[in-house]
């Protein structure tokens, strides 16, 4: 038998297109997705005490300290929603996505070691991240579900079971403008390290001026009301909760704004992305 040979060209220039995404070489690295997105779930509760246990117990214990706040104190109003289920729904979305910013705002910076030794699509690691709080969330959602049903079962929330087919969707909107927001901060902090300490703290007034802690029928019409129906955030999460708990505002004027708003960040956040990785080992 005649030996046969292959020969293999492989072709290493630099991106030229700083819109190029290159989703499918990404789909290629898809078990190292997974191995990054186990190991950024992971870690998160690595030498805890209380191990996983925090998934519940994180979002339990700041949403009962929300309900006195907020509920008790303040005396906001849930629109007949439970107190306690109103903010454990709402602090699920919001972890959901702040952990979208958050786990990716540090990319580069965090992943420096790794990223000059060996080459993989830089992508692949703000998309674990985001895989990794869709599974935060949907562990979350079983402490949701669970006083959602006892206060079904109690006739005290009737939920629009059509619209959870949205849910989905909505959540992959809300990932994809954290991770095209994270991955600008990311790309931003090479140069710029103060902008990494001041996420926190943007993070947090974000959700202030998102509906988290308070529905937005409880704001009065005008500039305000305006500037939090703008905001990318509010429509999605007035729409989860609209089909979760039976109250919210269908947006679908503001649904478009935000999916535009998405698609105009991730476009950005790519440009920065794929203009960055090139020349951030020199600034790290």
């Amino acid at each position: 038998m005649a030996n046969s040979t292959q020969n293999h060209h492989i072709h290493i220039s630099s991106r030229h297109n700083i819109l190029e995404l290159n989703l499918k070489e990404v789909w290629k690295y898809r078990d190292l997705i997974i191995l990054f997105t186990r190991r950024s779930f992971s870690l998160l509760y690595k030498q805890t005490i209380l191990g996983p246990a925090w998934v519940f117990l994180n979002p339990l214990i700041s949403s009962l300290v929300y309900a006195f706040v907020f509920g008790g104190i303040a005396g906001i109003d849930t629109d007949g929603v439970p107190t306690v289920l109103f903010y454990l729904c709402s602090n699920a979305i919001w972890i959901f996505f702040s952990s979208c910013v958050t786990r990716n705002a540090n990319t580069f910076t965090a992943n420096a070691a790794v990223f000059g030794k060996v080459y993989f699509p830089r992508l692949t690691i703000p998309v674990s991240n985001v895989l990794s709080s869709f599974i935060q969330f949907f562990v979350q959602m079983i402490l949701v579900f669970v006083f959602l049903i006892f206060y079904v079962i109690r006739g005290q929330v009737t939920p629009h079971w059509e619209f959870w087919v949205l849910i989905p969707l909505l959540l992959i909107h809300l990932g994809v403008l954290g991770l095209g927001v994270g991955v600008i901060i990311s790309s931003l902090t090479t140069k710029y390290r103060d902008l990494a300490i001041l996420v926190t703290f943007g993070i947090q007034l974000w959700m202030y001026v998102t509906p988290i802690v308070y529905p937005i029928s409880q704001i009065e019409e005008g500039v305000m009301r305006t500037i939090l129906m703008t905001n990318p955030v509010t429509a999605p999460t007035e729409m989860i909760r609209y089909a979760l708990l039976g109250q919210g505002e269908v947006l679908p004027g503001y649904m478009l704004l935000s999916a535009a708003v998405t698609v105009l960040v991730m476009t950005v956040g790519i440009m920065i992305f794929n203009k960055v990785e090139k020349t951030f080992m020199d600034t790290v």
